[in-house]
This record gives structure tokens, sequence and C-alpha cells, in this order.
């Protein structure tokens, strides 16, 4: 049987929990309790400068200088073709076989005949100025004419019309457009196939107007191909005064070491356009809230501050900031997503020591 003592204590005990009040012991248990810190590490901030990048999206490509379009010297059927494309030939190397068209084999016929006939005419007046019988105008108006077709014969043997053409390779190079397939009938001027020198190719890339400005020939860039682990040494070749219309961006061409990436291979350019100043962190300082702004967190009297901050530049794990830091300060670097302001802190490797 409960006590009256016992039900008494009971009845206090509820009237004091009714009230919102703690019971002593409570009390003291709450203010025994030591206050909630965090384990973190920290890094201390320097001032130091970091190369300002700019980052270009670019491929590899032929420049002017370095590309050669081939076209059909004249009106002819393609009647073999002796590469693929992005093969790589030799010099000299046959690329395709042109014949001539029924109409292209007439004209060479009648420029033949053209030409046996102008001769008999030169023979024939110069016989007759001999005679007098003709005179020296005479003969040399029969001189232009086999001059003339004579000319003419030349330019259609030069374009296949006399038999089967065959074009070749001028230079070591890599077939990169090939137009035409076996039975075509192209006409004069008709592009048959591109030819890139695949020891000078650049990166070819864009830049919106603001970012280009920045740019100048002669800054060093780090080329690294798409899905590869080594990076390239280039400089800027040209920075373009104009948009292209194409794209809508500035024009910007890097240099490439020679036979380092194949013709339209795709590249990421990061171009040093100078030096930032501001304090070096490591990367994994710098936050983001949930705004979308960088920040880091500080540690002033053992408690976490936070500081917004802007990101003046980043190389590899390092990044240039500026804000309003407090410069003896340390800066929080492992840890700092679980800290708010106000938050006390204890250092790693010292557990139950709070930051100073």
């Amino acid at each position: 049987m409960m006590s009256r003592s016992s039900v008494a204590s009971g009845a206090c005990l509820a009237i004091l929990l009714a009230a919102g009040l703690a019971p002593p012991s409570a009390l003291a248990d709450e203010e025994a309790a030591p206050a909630a810190s965090a384990l973190v590490q920290v890094v201390a901030l320097k001032k130091g400068s970091l190369p300002a990048i700019v980052t270009l999206y670019g491929s590899a490509q032929a420049s002017t200088r370095a590309r050669q379009t081939l076209m059909a010297p004249g009106s002819a059927r393609v009647a073999r073709v002796d590469v693929r494309l992005g093969e790589t030939v030799a010099p000299g190397a046959p690329l395709l076989e042109l014949t001539s068209t029924p109409a292209t084999a007439a004209s060479y016929e009648q420029a033949k005949s053209a030409l046996a006939v102008a001769e008999q005419s030169v023979t024939r007046t110069r016989s007759l100025l001999a005679q007098h019988l003709a005179t020296a105008q005479q003969l040399n108006d029969a001189q232009k004419a086999e001059a003339d077709a004579r000319a003419t014969l030349r330019s259609l043997q030069t374009q296949g019309a006399g038999g089967e053409l065959t074009v070749r390779a001028e230079f070591a190079a890599t077939v990169t457009a090939l137009s035409v397939s076996v039975g075509a009938v192209v006409n004069e001027g008709t592009a048959l196939l591109d030819l890139v020198r695949p020891q000078a190719l650049v990166v070819q890339a864009g830049a919106v107007p603001d970012v280009a400005r920045t740019i100048s020939v002669g800054n060093d860039v780090r080329i690294t191909p798409i899905g590869a682990a080594r990076a390239l040494q280039g400089k800027v070749l040209l920075r373009g005064a104009a948009i292209d219309a194409a794209t809508g961006l500035v024009p910007i061409e890097i240099s490439l070491p020679a036979n380092s990436m194949l013709p339209g291979e795709q590249a990421v350019a990061a171009v040093s356009t100078g030096q930032v100043q501001g304090y070096l962190v490591p990367h994994e300082a710098v936050l983001l809230n949930d705004e979308g702004n960088p920040y880091v967190v500080q540690v002033i009297g053992g408690v976490a501050h936070k500081v917004d901050v802007r990101v003046l530049g980043t190389v590899d794990n390092q990044d240039a900031i500026a804000g309003n830091l407090t410069a003896s300060a340390p800066v929080v670097l492992s840890g700092n997503y679980q800290l708010e302001n106000g938050m006390k802190v204890r250092f790693e490797g010292a557990p139950g020591r709070a930051a100073p």
C-alpha cells in the first residue's frame, strides 16, 4: 500500500511539471551537460595569386594553311576511289581516278582535229609566202590559230579528257571529307575531297565577346582532349575581332603539338589570361548556400561564422576567394557542411578541446 508521503511527492512533481518547472535534480543535470559542438579540420587563410583561367570548348581542325580541297578540273566521271574517309596517305598517293564523259571525249577529239587543221594551215601559208602568194599577216594569223588550238587541246588533256586522270596527294595528309563516289559525274570546280596536314592541326574554339576580350594572342593554354587523362600545352594563335555568324561566338585558334590529336577530336582548353589576387583556400572549403552562392565557415572565438565570398579563380584543387573575411581566423576545411552560425567547434585530433 502506497504511503501518504509517496502520494504527496507524486502530487508535487505533477504540479511542477504542469507549471513547466523542472525538478531541482533535472536542472542540475541540464547545467552539467556540455554544450553541443562539432568536430572540424581548419586551414589558415593566406593571401596569394592564381592564374586567371578561361575555359573554352573546341575541336582539332586544320588551319587554313594546312587544308586543301581538291576539285574536278573539268567535266568527268569518277572511275575509281582509292581512299576512305579518315585515311592518312603519303605524298603522291593516288586518291581517285577520273575518266572522260562522252561530251568531254567529243570535245577532245574536236580539239585534236582543230590542231591538225591549224598545223596544216601554217605549213601551207608559209609555202605560199615563200612564193609571194600570201602575206606575212596571213602567216601570223595561221600561227595564232595553231597556238590557240594547241592551248585548247592541252587544257582538255589537263582535265583528263584524253583518257584517265589520276588525282594524287601533294603532301602527307588525312582525308577529312569525301564528296564523291564511283560513277558520279562531276562538273568543273566540283569538290572531290578535303585533305589536311595532321601535323599542323589547331584547336578551333569560340568565346562570348566579354570573355574573348580577356584573351590575347600568346596566352598559354592547357588542352585536355575529351576522355583523355593527358594534357597538352598550346598558345593562342588567333583571337578574332568579329563574331562568327554560324556560332555567335568570337573565334579563338589555339596551337597544338604535332600529331597530338585527330582531326575533329573534341577538347577542353583552359586559357591563362593573367593573375587574380585573393585568399587561397582548398576547393573543399568553399560551399554553396541554398541560393547557389559561395560561402566559407570561419572559426572566431571558438564559434562558427558563415562568410559570403566571391570565387575569383580556380586552379586544380585551389580557389582564390574574396569577401568580408577575418584574416587571422582559420577556415573550416572538413565538417563545414554541418555548421551553422554560432555553433561551437572543436578541432580534430584534440577530443573535447574547443577551438580557440
